[in-house]
């Protein structure tokens, strides 16, 4: 009796097995073109982990690995004991939200609006014009939104010659200003470069969904409601999770190249701050301890998001 059960448990592993190896070399080709990016992936991105070692190790470069001290978790308390770590940390989730929530849900809207143009000439050259910043470095962005927003800008002499102000004002100086000033050069950077996905996915919803809503009497405003949204529904949960997982990874390209000394205390964020206080002075274990502490919070909120909207909506991302 016990080896026929055995034998039929084994029955569906054989057959998985099978199949398995059927569909493998079915799809050869396919496996072989995705080689070179699997490698890619581990080469860039999973080789490098062995540097996580430094965040345990009092290094110093041009010894032996074995030759390191290693110290434990030291630098990660004098990370967890250091005030400006938790100033870094607020306005690394500050202007993250507000990038997350700024740059994800305009972009959608502007798909749904440039779905709606039905002048195909017009449709092309709004989409070229928005998808133009994306390819302009930070550097020459930063050049602009500093320019623009100088005591003689544009931007103060349309609100003076509008009668709206009264004298130029110093926004670049100000910290309160700062993370809108960020957010608002973020999303117009990458605003057209975003609306790319959604424009996809908007292009597969058949149109004879919309045909069938425009005989029952649907105008535009319903037909994106109960047609549109539902239908790149998928694309923006995907997406957002993705987003969710890297919300405290923004960067510092933004920060580094529009902050100055009157904005630092709200411009320093997790990224910059490994480069100031870890690499730029010399101690390559306490930056490491930083990008450490990045990562995993990264994979937390990742792991929760996938988990809240599998649970909720059905969609998630594994």
């Amino acid at each position: 009796m016990e080896a026929a059960a055995a034998e039929l448990e084994s029955k569906p592993a054989k057959r998985a097995g099978r199949r398995f190896w059927r569909i493998l070399i079915q799809q050869r080709y396919l496996y072989l073109m995705s080689l070179p990016f699997i490698a890619w992936a581990f080469v860039f991105s999973y080789l490098p982990l062995w540097g996580w070692t430094m965040a345990f190790q009092k290094f110093r470069p041009g010894r032996p690995f074995l030759d390191q001290e290693w110290v434990g978790l030291q630098y990660f308390r004098e990370l967890f004991h250091d005030p400006q770590f938790y100033l870094v940390l607020r306005n690394t989730i500050a202007m993250s939200t507000m990038s997350l929530v700024a740059g994800f849900t305009v972009p959608i809207l502007f798909a749904l609006v440039l779905n709606e143009v039905r002048s195909m000439s017009v449709k092309r050259f709004v989409q070229t014009v928005s998808y133009l910043p994306h390819f302009v470095s930070w550097v020459v962005v930063a050049g602009l939104v500093t320019k623009m927003l100088a005591t003689d800008g544009v931007v103060n002499g349309i609100l003076m010659g509008l009668h709206l102000i009264d004298q130029p004002i110093q926004y670049m100086a100000k910290g309160n200003l700062f993370w809108y000033i960020v957010t608002g050069s973020d999303v117009w950077k990458e605003m057209g470069w975003n609306t790319i996905i959604y424009l996809a996915a908007i292009s597969g919803i058949g149109p004879e969904l919309y045909e069938a809503a425009k005989v029952d009497g649907a105008g535009r405003l319903r037909s994106i409601w109960h047609i549109t949204l539902p239908g790149i529904r998928s694309t923006i949960i995907i997406l957002l999770i993705i987003s969710i997982g890297h919300l405290i990874s923004i960067g510092f390209e933004k920060q580094f190249l529009l902050g100055n000394p009157l904005v630092s205390d709200y411009a320093q964020v997790l990224d910059l701050y490994a480069l100031n206080y870890g690499l730029s002075m010399g101690r390559f274990s306490f930056g490491t301890a930083i990008n450490i502490f990045n990562s995993i919070i990264s994979l937390f909120l990742l792991f929760v998001a996938n988990g809240v909207f599998k649970r909720i909506t059905k969609e998630s991302v594994f």
